[in-house]
Protein backbone atom coordinates (compact mmCIF):
# COMPACT_ATOMS: atom_id res chain seq x y z
CA UNK A 1 0.00 0.00 0.00
CA UNK A 2 1.35 3.45 -0.95
CA UNK A 3 2.32 6.07 1.61
CA UNK A 4 0.75 9.46 0.87
CA UNK A 5 2.36 12.79 1.73
CA UNK A 6 0.69 16.20 1.57
CA UNK A 7 3.12 19.14 1.14
CA UNK A 8 1.85 22.49 2.44
CA UNK A 9 3.86 25.51 1.23
CA UNK A 10 2.82 28.80 -0.33
CA UNK A 11 5.74 28.60 -2.81
CA UNK A 12 4.68 26.53 -5.82
CA UNK A 13 8.29 25.84 -6.85
CA UNK A 14 9.11 24.33 -3.46
CA UNK A 15 5.96 22.18 -3.59
CA UNK A 16 6.74 20.84 -7.07
CA UNK A 17 10.39 20.11 -6.22
CA UNK A 18 9.49 18.22 -3.04
CA UNK A 19 6.66 16.37 -4.79
CA UNK A 20 8.97 15.19 -7.58
CA UNK A 21 11.64 14.04 -5.10
CA UNK A 22 9.12 12.08 -3.02
CA UNK A 23 7.42 10.58 -6.08
CA UNK A 24 10.78 9.35 -7.38
CA UNK A 25 11.26 7.51 -4.09
CA UNK A 26 7.92 5.73 -4.40
CA UNK A 27 5.73 7.94 -2.21
CA UNK A 28 2.37 9.33 -3.31
CA UNK A 29 3.05 13.06 -2.94
CA UNK A 30 0.72 15.98 -3.60
CA UNK A 31 0.75 19.60 -2.54
CA UNK A 32 -1.43 22.44 -1.30
CA UNK A 33 -0.36 26.10 -1.61
CA UNK A 34 -3.31 27.44 0.40
CA UNK A 35 -3.00 26.46 4.08
CA UNK A 36 -6.69 27.17 4.64
CA UNK A 37 -7.48 24.15 2.45
CA UNK A 38 -5.53 21.69 4.61
CA UNK A 39 -8.32 20.70 7.02
CA UNK A 40 -10.92 20.21 4.23
CA UNK A 41 -8.33 18.07 2.42
CA UNK A 42 -7.82 15.95 5.53
CA UNK A 43 -11.53 15.20 5.57
CA UNK A 44 -11.82 14.33 1.88
CA UNK A 45 -8.44 12.70 1.12
CA UNK A 46 -6.50 12.15 4.38
CA UNK A 47 -2.73 11.71 3.83
CA UNK A 48 -0.38 9.56 5.91
CA UNK A 49 2.01 12.46 6.55
CA UNK A 50 2.01 16.27 6.35
CA UNK A 51 5.02 18.44 5.45
CA UNK A 52 4.18 22.00 6.52
CA UNK A 53 6.13 25.20 5.93
CA UNK A 54 6.31 27.47 8.99
CA UNK A 55 6.23 30.88 7.27
CA UNK A 56 3.20 31.40 5.02
CA UNK A 57 1.32 34.68 4.42
CA UNK A 58 -2.27 33.40 4.56
CA UNK A 59 -1.86 31.28 7.68
CA UNK A 60 1.23 30.48 9.75
CA UNK A 61 2.42 26.87 9.72
CA UNK A 62 2.02 26.59 13.50
CA UNK A 63 -1.64 27.58 13.14
CA UNK A 64 -2.03 24.89 10.48
CA UNK A 65 -0.47 22.39 12.90
CA UNK A 66 -2.91 23.41 15.63
CA UNK A 67 -5.87 22.97 13.27
CA UNK A 68 -4.59 19.58 12.16
CA UNK A 69 -4.19 18.44 15.78
CA UNK A 70 -7.80 19.39 16.50
CA UNK A 71 -8.89 17.34 13.48
CA UNK A 72 -6.52 14.35 13.85
CA UNK A 73 -4.42 13.96 17.00
CA UNK A 74 -2.27 11.16 15.56
CA UNK A 75 -1.42 12.31 12.01
CA UNK A 76 2.40 12.71 11.69
CA UNK A 77 3.43 16.28 10.82
CA UNK A 78 6.93 17.47 9.89
CA UNK A 79 7.56 21.23 10.00
CA UNK A 80 9.88 22.98 7.53
CA UNK A 81 11.35 26.47 7.88
CA UNK A 82 13.94 28.71 6.33
CA UNK A 83 14.02 30.85 9.47
CA UNK A 84 14.08 28.49 12.45
CA UNK A 85 13.88 30.02 15.91
CA UNK A 86 13.65 28.61 19.42
CA UNK A 87 10.08 29.93 19.66
CA UNK A 88 8.91 28.23 16.46
CA UNK A 89 10.60 24.96 17.40
CA UNK A 90 8.99 25.04 20.86
CA UNK A 91 5.56 25.70 19.31
CA UNK A 92 6.06 22.84 16.84
CA UNK A 93 6.88 20.45 19.68
CA UNK A 94 3.97 21.77 21.75
CA UNK A 95 1.49 20.75 19.09
CA UNK A 96 3.07 17.38 18.36
CA UNK A 97 5.25 17.80 15.26
CA UNK A 98 7.40 14.69 14.81
CA UNK A 99 10.36 16.65 13.42
CA UNK A 100 11.52 20.10 12.32
CA UNK A 101 13.69 20.65 9.22
CA UNK A 102 15.45 23.85 8.19
CA UNK A 103 15.88 24.90 4.54
CA UNK A 104 17.72 23.84 2.48
CA UNK A 105 16.26 20.45 3.40
CA UNK A 106 18.55 17.46 3.84
CA UNK A 107 16.66 15.31 1.31
CA UNK A 108 18.41 12.05 2.19
CA UNK A 109 17.56 12.48 5.89
CA UNK A 110 13.95 13.40 5.04
CA UNK A 111 13.52 10.39 2.74
CA UNK A 112 15.01 8.12 5.41
CA UNK A 113 12.56 9.45 7.99
CA UNK A 114 9.54 9.05 5.70
CA UNK A 115 10.72 5.52 4.82
CA UNK A 116 10.62 4.55 8.47
CA UNK A 117 7.25 6.17 9.08
CA UNK A 118 5.89 4.31 6.05
CA UNK A 119 7.36 1.00 7.25
CA UNK A 120 5.25 1.07 10.42
CA UNK A 121 2.05 2.43 8.86
CA UNK A 122 0.50 -0.97 8.10
CA UNK A 123 2.05 -2.91 10.96
CA UNK A 124 -0.73 -4.34 13.16
CA UNK A 125 -1.05 -2.47 16.45
CA UNK A 126 -1.86 -4.30 19.67
CA UNK A 127 -5.07 -3.24 21.32
CA UNK A 128 -4.57 -1.11 24.42
CA UNK A 129 -5.94 -2.41 27.71
CA UNK A 130 -7.64 0.94 28.27
CA UNK A 131 -6.68 4.48 29.24
CA UNK A 132 -4.41 4.73 32.26
CA UNK A 133 -3.24 7.75 34.20
CA UNK A 134 0.43 7.30 35.11
CA UNK A 135 1.52 9.55 37.95
CA UNK A 136 3.14 9.87 41.35
CA UNK A 137 2.77 13.66 41.44
CA UNK A 138 0.89 14.88 44.56
CA UNK A 139 -0.86 17.54 42.47
CA UNK A 140 -2.06 15.02 39.89
CA UNK A 141 -3.04 12.47 42.55
CA UNK A 142 -5.19 15.17 44.16
CA UNK A 143 -6.98 15.74 40.85
CA UNK A 144 -7.63 12.00 40.51
CA UNK A 145 -8.99 11.86 44.07
CA UNK A 146 -11.39 14.73 43.35
CA UNK A 147 -12.44 13.14 40.03
CA UNK A 148 -13.28 9.87 41.80
CA UNK A 149 -15.34 11.73 44.42
CA UNK A 150 -17.27 13.61 41.72
CA UNK A 151 -17.82 10.52 39.55
CA UNK A 152 -20.82 8.95 41.39
CA UNK A 153 -22.74 12.25 41.28
CA UNK A 154 -24.52 13.91 38.35
CA UNK A 155 -22.63 17.19 38.86
CA UNK A 156 -21.30 18.99 35.78
CA UNK A 157 -17.49 18.90 35.76
CA UNK A 158 -15.17 21.21 33.86
CA UNK A 159 -11.56 20.08 33.38
CA UNK A 160 -8.99 22.77 32.68
CA UNK A 161 -5.33 22.59 31.74
CA UNK A 162 -2.88 23.09 28.91
CA UNK A 163 -3.08 21.08 25.72
CA UNK A 164 -1.76 17.55 26.24
CA UNK A 165 -2.12 17.36 30.03
CA UNK A 166 -4.65 14.50 29.99
CA UNK A 167 -8.06 16.17 30.24
CA UNK A 168 -9.75 13.45 28.19
CA UNK A 169 -8.25 10.75 30.44
CA UNK A 170 -9.77 12.42 33.51
CA UNK A 171 -13.16 12.64 31.75
CA UNK A 172 -12.89 8.94 30.89
CA UNK A 173 -12.02 8.13 34.51
CA UNK A 174 -15.11 10.00 35.75
CA UNK A 175 -17.34 8.10 33.32
CA UNK A 176 -15.85 4.70 34.20
CA UNK A 177 -16.27 5.35 37.94
CA UNK A 178 -19.87 6.51 37.60
CA UNK A 179 -23.16 4.60 37.59
CA UNK A 180 -23.30 5.38 33.84
CA UNK A 181 -20.21 3.29 33.02
CA UNK A 182 -22.26 0.76 31.00
CA UNK A 183 -23.83 3.55 28.93
CA UNK A 184 -22.26 5.42 25.93
CA UNK A 185 -19.37 7.83 26.43
CA UNK A 186 -19.66 10.36 23.59
CA UNK A 187 -16.81 12.81 22.86
CA UNK A 188 -17.06 16.03 20.84
CA UNK A 189 -14.13 18.32 20.07
CA UNK A 190 -15.76 21.74 19.70
CA UNK A 191 -12.64 23.15 18.03
CA UNK A 192 -12.50 20.44 15.36
CA UNK A 193 -16.03 20.91 14.02
CA UNK A 194 -16.90 24.03 11.96
CA UNK A 195 -19.14 26.44 13.83
CA UNK A 196 -22.01 26.06 11.37
CA UNK A 197 -22.00 22.25 11.85
CA UNK A 198 -21.38 21.99 15.61
CA UNK A 199 -24.99 22.65 16.62
CA UNK A 200 -26.20 19.97 14.20
CA UNK A 201 -23.59 17.48 15.46
CA UNK A 202 -24.62 18.06 19.07
CA UNK A 203 -28.41 18.32 18.76
CA UNK A 204 -29.16 16.72 15.40
CA UNK A 205 -31.27 18.20 12.59
CA UNK A 206 -34.55 17.64 10.79
CA UNK A 207 -34.82 16.85 7.12
CA UNK A 208 -34.68 20.07 5.10
CA UNK A 209 -33.28 22.14 7.98
CA UNK A 210 -30.54 23.37 5.64
CA UNK A 211 -29.29 22.74 2.09
CA UNK A 212 -27.57 19.38 2.65
CA UNK A 213 -30.01 18.08 5.29
CA UNK A 214 -31.59 15.36 3.13
CA UNK A 215 -32.40 13.13 6.09
CA UNK A 216 -33.25 13.51 9.75
CA UNK A 217 -30.17 13.08 11.92
CA UNK A 218 -29.82 12.28 15.61
CA UNK A 219 -27.31 14.43 17.48
CA UNK A 220 -24.74 13.41 20.08
CA UNK A 221 -27.10 14.26 22.95
CA UNK A 222 -29.60 11.69 21.65
CA UNK A 223 -26.91 9.09 20.96
CA UNK A 224 -25.50 9.49 24.46
CA UNK A 225 -28.84 8.38 25.94
CA UNK A 226 -28.24 7.92 29.70
CA UNK A 227 -24.47 7.94 29.36
CA UNK A 228 -21.92 10.75 29.44
CA UNK A 229 -21.15 13.43 26.87
CA UNK A 230 -17.70 15.05 26.91
CA UNK A 231 -17.35 18.44 25.24
CA UNK A 232 -13.67 19.20 24.67
CA UNK A 233 -12.45 22.74 23.91
CA UNK A 234 -15.71 24.24 25.18
CA UNK A 235 -14.17 27.72 24.87
CA UNK A 236 -14.51 27.50 21.07
CA UNK A 237 -18.29 27.12 21.15
CA UNK A 238 -20.30 29.87 19.39
CA UNK A 239 -22.73 32.09 21.37
CA UNK A 240 -25.72 30.50 19.58
CA UNK A 241 -24.70 26.98 20.57
CA UNK A 242 -23.88 28.21 24.09
CA UNK A 243 -27.51 29.35 24.44
CA UNK A 244 -28.76 25.88 23.53
CA UNK A 245 -26.26 24.32 25.92
CA UNK A 246 -27.57 26.51 28.73
CA UNK A 247 -31.09 25.26 28.07
CA UNK A 248 -29.91 21.64 28.26
CA UNK A 249 -28.23 22.32 31.60
CA UNK A 250 -31.22 24.21 33.00
CA UNK A 251 -34.10 21.87 32.15
CA UNK A 252 -32.52 18.96 30.26
CA UNK A 253 -34.31 19.77 26.99
CA UNK A 254 -33.26 20.67 23.44
CA UNK A 255 -34.59 20.72 19.88
CA UNK A 256 -33.00 19.51 16.67
CA UNK A 257 -31.88 22.15 14.17
CA UNK A 258 -34.93 23.06 12.09
CA UNK A 259 -37.28 21.25 14.48
CA UNK A 260 -39.91 22.30 17.00
CA UNK A 261 -40.34 19.10 19.04
CA UNK A 262 -38.72 19.27 22.47
CA UNK A 263 -36.45 16.34 23.30
CA UNK A 264 -35.05 15.35 26.67
CA UNK A 265 -31.34 14.81 27.33
CA UNK A 266 -30.70 12.12 29.92
CA UNK A 267 -26.91 12.26 29.79
CA UNK A 268 -24.33 13.75 32.12
CA UNK A 269 -22.18 16.60 30.77
CA UNK A 270 -18.42 16.87 31.22
CA UNK A 271 -16.42 19.68 29.58
CA UNK A 272 -12.79 20.66 29.12
CA UNK A 273 -10.81 23.65 27.90
CA UNK A 274 -7.23 24.89 27.62
CA UNK A 275 -8.44 28.50 27.52
CA UNK A 276 -9.02 31.03 30.28
CA UNK A 277 -12.82 31.13 30.35
CA UNK A 278 -12.86 34.03 32.80
CA UNK A 279 -10.98 36.10 30.23
CA UNK A 280 -13.44 35.02 27.51
CA UNK A 281 -16.33 36.04 29.79
CA UNK A 282 -14.79 39.49 30.30
CA UNK A 283 -14.51 39.89 26.51
CA UNK A 284 -18.15 38.88 26.08
CA UNK A 285 -17.52 35.76 23.96
CA UNK A 286 -18.44 33.18 26.61
CA UNK A 287 -21.62 33.25 28.71
CA UNK A 288 -21.06 33.72 32.42
CA UNK A 289 -24.29 31.88 33.32
CA UNK A 290 -23.19 28.91 31.20
CA UNK A 291 -19.78 28.88 32.86
CA UNK A 292 -21.30 28.61 36.35
CA UNK A 293 -23.60 25.81 35.18
CA UNK A 294 -20.65 23.88 33.75
CA UNK A 295 -18.28 24.42 36.66
CA UNK A 296 -20.11 22.82 39.59
CA UNK A 297 -16.83 20.91 39.97
CA UNK A 298 -13.61 22.31 38.49
CA UNK A 299 -10.52 20.13 38.06
CA UNK A 300 -7.26 21.85 37.10
CA UNK A 301 -4.55 19.64 35.60
CA UNK A 302 -0.92 20.65 36.19
CA UNK A 303 1.44 20.90 33.19
CA UNK A 304 4.18 18.29 32.88
CA UNK A 305 6.90 20.83 33.72
CA UNK A 306 5.27 21.14 37.17
CA UNK A 307 5.21 17.37 37.72
CA UNK A 308 8.69 16.39 36.55
CA UNK A 309 8.73 13.46 38.96
CA UNK A 310 6.34 11.79 36.49
CA UNK A 311 8.70 12.00 33.51
CA UNK A 312 10.57 8.71 34.28
CA UNK A 313 7.29 6.89 34.98
CA UNK A 314 5.64 8.14 31.81
CA UNK A 315 8.77 7.43 29.77
CA UNK A 316 8.86 3.81 30.93
CA UNK A 317 5.13 3.41 30.35
CA UNK A 318 5.24 4.73 26.78
CA UNK A 319 8.44 2.83 26.05
CA UNK A 320 6.74 -0.44 27.00
CA UNK A 321 3.65 0.48 24.99
CA UNK A 322 5.52 1.24 21.77
CA UNK A 323 8.08 -1.55 21.98
CA UNK A 324 5.09 -3.93 22.05
CA UNK A 325 3.35 -2.06 19.23
CA UNK A 326 6.37 -2.05 16.92
CA UNK A 327 7.85 -5.39 18.03
CA UNK A 328 11.11 -3.81 19.22
CA UNK A 329 13.42 -4.88 22.05
CA UNK A 330 14.48 -1.61 23.62
CA UNK A 331 15.56 -1.69 27.25
CA UNK A 332 15.78 1.94 28.27
CA UNK A 333 17.02 5.46 27.51
CA UNK A 334 20.63 6.56 27.66
CA UNK A 335 21.75 8.84 30.50
CA UNK A 336 22.15 11.71 28.01
CA UNK A 337 18.58 11.35 26.73
CA UNK A 338 17.21 11.09 30.28
CA UNK A 339 19.05 14.30 31.20
CA UNK A 340 17.70 16.00 28.06
CA UNK A 341 14.15 15.01 29.06
CA UNK A 342 14.58 16.57 32.51
CA UNK A 343 15.88 19.84 31.02
CA UNK A 344 13.05 20.13 28.51
CA UNK A 345 10.00 22.26 29.43
CA UNK A 346 7.46 20.04 27.56
CA UNK A 347 5.19 22.75 26.11
CA UNK A 348 3.03 19.98 24.61
CA UNK A 349 2.95 18.15 27.96
CA UNK A 350 2.28 14.39 28.18
CA UNK A 351 1.08 14.20 24.57
CA UNK A 352 4.40 15.62 23.40
CA UNK A 353 6.36 13.11 25.50
CA UNK A 354 4.27 10.24 24.13
CA UNK A 355 4.81 11.35 20.53
CA UNK A 356 8.54 11.70 21.13
CA UNK A 357 8.87 8.23 22.65
CA UNK A 358 6.91 6.69 19.76
CA UNK A 359 9.17 8.38 17.22
CA UNK A 360 12.30 7.35 19.13
CA UNK A 361 11.15 3.71 19.23
CA UNK A 362 10.50 3.76 15.48
CA UNK A 363 13.96 5.13 14.68
CA UNK A 364 15.99 3.29 17.32
CA UNK A 365 18.24 0.59 15.79
CA UNK A 366 19.53 -1.10 18.97
CA UNK A 367 18.29 -1.83 22.46
CA UNK A 368 19.01 1.66 23.85
CA UNK A 369 17.41 4.97 22.86
CA UNK A 370 20.34 7.35 22.49
CA UNK A 371 20.66 10.95 21.31
CA UNK A 372 20.63 10.15 17.52
CA UNK A 373 17.07 8.78 17.87
CA UNK A 374 15.85 12.13 19.26
CA UNK A 375 14.95 14.99 16.85
CA UNK A 376 17.67 17.63 16.65
CA UNK A 377 15.41 20.46 17.80
CA UNK A 378 15.05 18.86 21.26
CA UNK A 379 18.81 18.86 21.70
CA UNK A 380 19.13 22.48 20.55
CA UNK A 381 16.32 23.81 22.74
CA UNK A 382 17.53 21.87 25.79
CA UNK A 383 21.11 23.12 25.33
CA UNK A 384 20.01 26.75 24.88
CA UNK A 385 17.82 26.63 27.99
CA UNK A 386 20.44 24.86 30.09
CA UNK A 387 23.27 27.24 29.21
CA UNK A 388 21.47 30.57 29.59
CA UNK A 389 21.57 32.47 32.91
CA UNK A 390 18.39 32.28 35.00
CA UNK A 391 17.52 35.95 34.34
CA UNK A 392 17.83 35.49 30.58
CA UNK A 393 15.70 32.33 30.68
CA UNK A 394 13.06 34.27 32.64
CA UNK A 395 13.10 37.03 30.02
CA UNK A 396 12.70 34.50 27.19
CA UNK A 397 9.76 32.85 28.92
CA UNK A 398 8.10 36.27 29.16
CA UNK A 399 8.63 36.81 25.46
CA UNK A 400 7.13 33.39 24.66
CA UNK A 401 4.02 34.16 26.73
CA UNK A 402 3.49 37.50 24.99
CA UNK A 403 3.88 35.89 21.56
CA UNK A 404 1.35 33.21 22.51
CA UNK A 405 -1.11 35.84 23.76
CA UNK A 406 -0.73 37.82 20.52
CA UNK A 407 -1.25 34.65 18.52
CA UNK A 408 -4.41 33.73 20.46
CA UNK A 409 -5.82 37.25 20.11
CA UNK A 410 -5.14 37.45 16.39
CA UNK A 411 -2.64 40.25 16.93
CA UNK A 412 -5.14 42.52 18.75
CA UNK A 413 -3.00 44.03 21.51
CA UNK A 414 -5.88 44.98 23.82
CA UNK A 415 -7.11 41.38 23.77
CA UNK A 416 -3.56 40.07 24.30
CA UNK A 417 -3.17 42.36 27.32
CA UNK A 418 -6.45 41.03 28.75
CA UNK A 419 -5.27 37.44 28.33
CA UNK A 420 -2.08 38.29 30.24
CA UNK A 421 -3.99 40.23 32.92
CA UNK A 422 -1.95 43.40 32.29
CA UNK A 423 -2.90 46.81 30.95
CA UNK A 424 -2.16 47.82 27.36
CA UNK A 425 0.66 50.23 28.29
CA UNK A 426 2.48 47.46 30.18
CA UNK A 427 2.10 45.18 27.15
CA UNK A 428 3.55 47.83 24.81
CA UNK A 429 6.46 48.35 27.20
CA UNK A 430 7.20 44.63 27.39
CA UNK A 431 6.86 44.22 23.60
CA UNK A 432 9.44 46.99 23.15
CA UNK A 433 11.78 45.35 25.68
CA UNK A 434 11.48 41.96 23.97
CA UNK A 435 11.69 43.46 20.43
CA UNK A 436 8.28 42.17 19.40
CA UNK A 437 6.53 43.83 16.49
CA UNK A 438 6.36 47.59 16.21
Amino acid sequence: MSFSVLIVDDELKVCCTLRDILNRHGFEARYCTNPLQVVPTLRSEPPDLLLVDVKMPVQEGIDVLRSVRAEDADLPVIMISGHASVESVVDAMKYGAVDYYTKPIDNSRLISEIDRLASVKNRPRLAAAGPRIVTQSPAMLKVIELARKAAPTNAAVIITGESGTGKELIADLIHRCSARADQPFIKINCAAIPEDLLESEMFGHERGAFTDAKFQKQGMFELARKGTIFLDEIGDMSPKTQAKMLRVLQDGSFTRVGGSRTLQAGCRILTATNKNLQSLIEKGVFREDLYYRLSVVTLRLPPLRDRREDIPLLTDYFLQEFTRTYCKRIRTLSAQVSALFFRHDWPGNVRELRNLIERAVIFCEGDLIDVPAIPEQYQVVAEVRAERPLEERYQTRGRELILEALQRSGGVKQKAASLLKIDRKTLYRKMKRYHIGS
